[in-house]
């Protein structure tokens, strides 16, 4: 009896281990795949001699991306886009989810419905409009352009995920701040922002990586190569001639624009998790 629960037990663990491995080796592999492309030589890439070790291993291809495009330019661009589209949402997220979370406003959950339901709309039904009302304002081509709709994009979901967070702070701990003469600005400051770290974290890095790699209004609200952001950079690349695709250069951006977001994942996971399970169990 014993003998057979355990045999039980071991084939569900070895099961569960071989579809984690297929998993990982489905998720991992072409991000594999596109870095050893962007270490092979163009007249290897489409051999027919597969392997998994670069042919012709070279940085042809990462000097190529700095030389011939502004691409540095870029990389600048989508930096200073989604930084500031960062700060701004973390900074007017807190206050918003703050008030939800502490303030008596009636109608809170119609109101959370319907900041979700904004950030439901496709971007394409909204993209007609909004370019007017930025070509009417002037800020076509422009780092604001982009940082304000990304601003309104990213909203919704900081104000949900940071308000579940301060819903689980004592308010004991508010309380005692006000107390000792704290206002509730000063309070929000100096108490629940540095407790709610991993919120803020959470919501910081879901909204760089939505800013970072956005690609829709990127590409209709900025119209020249050295306003471009990294995504619409990487989608203009051509070889020689128009008809000619640089797929080593393609892989070689891929990994210089994908590696940072990658880092800062396996760095903060920790935090990610946290924040995002904020509010899941109560008790």
């Amino acid at each position: 009896m014993r003998w057979g629960m355990r045999a039980k037990r071991n084939t569900q663990r070895t099961i569960l281990y071989i579809l984690v491995i297929l998993m990982v080796i489905f998720y991992i592999f072409p991000f594999y795949w596109a870095i050893k492309s962007s270490f092979t030589a163009d007249q290897y890439l489409f051999t027919k001699n597969i392997t998994l070790w670069p042919q012709g291993f070279t940085f042809e291809n990462y000097i190529k991306v700095f030389t011939e495009r502004p691409f540095g330019l870029n990389i600048l661009n989508s930096i200073i886009v989604a930084g500031a589209t960062t700060i701004f949402s973390i900074i007017v997220g807190s206050f918003a989810a703050y008030a939800i979370a502490r303030l008596k406003i009636p109608g809170k959950g119609p109101l959370m419905l319907l900041i979700l339901a904004v950030s439901m709309f496709p971007q394409v039904s909204i993209l007609g409009g909004l370019f007017q009302l930025l070509r009417n304002l002037g800020l076509i081509n422009t780092y604001a352009g982009l940082i304000i709709p990304y601003i309104a994009l990213n909203l919704p979901l900081t104000t949900w995920i940071l308000q579940n967070f301060f819903r689980e702070l004592p308010k004991e701990i508010e309380e005692s701040a006000y107390i000792d003469g704290c206002s509730k600005f000063e309070t929000l400051w100096r108490i629940v922002l540095p407790l709610s770290a991993p919120g803020l974290v959470t919501t910081g890095l879901l909204a760089f990586i939505q800013a970072w790699n956005e690609f829709l209004f990127a590409l209709t609200f900025m119209q020249t190569p050295e306003k471009y952001t990294v995504p619409v950079a990487i989608a203009m690349f051509t070889g020689k001639t128009f008809y000619e695709v640089p797929w080593g250069q393609l892989m070689a951006a891929s990994v210089i624009v994908t590696m940072p977001l990658v880092i800062l994942v396996l760095v903060f996971q920790n935090r990610i998790v946290q924040g995002l399970t904020a509010g899941s169990v109560k008790g």
